[in-house]
């Protein structure tokens, strides 16, 4: 098993423990709470060189970065882009089947 691949697996572990919350419960929190959900006095980010920087900048020190994530990875399956819960959209298509294979969520039911 390659690092990345532990990596992913260490991620969806992680995300576990937000299996049985709502996504409308998860869309109130990431919405409320989220950083990129503030208003900025300085406007938009500065420019990245590559997307894990936007990801970096945009979700940096934001408290609900696992509940964006788990919502995303929910609603977009592999059709994900953008950035959310810190993670490029690449990154998020590569951690897909290594979330499902975590188990069931509220709204998927039993496979």
């Amino acid at each position: 098993m390659h690092a990345d691949d532990l990596r992913l697996i260490g991620i969806a572990w992680r995300l576990d423990r937000l299996r049985w919350i709502p996504s409308d419960v998860l869309t109130a929190i990431v919405t409320g709470e989220g950083v990129c959900m503030w208003p900025s006095a300085e406007g938009e980010p500065p420019p990245a060189q590559t997307d894990q920087q936007l990801a970096d900048r945009l979700c940096g020190g934001c408290p609900v970065r696992d509940e964006c994530l788990e919502l995303e990875l929910r609603t977009a399956g592999t059709d994900t882009a953008g950035v959310w819960g810190g993670m490029t959209d690449d990154d998020r298509r590569e951690l897909h089947p290594h979330w499902l294979r975590r188990g069931d969520r509220i709204e998927r039911g039993a496979r």
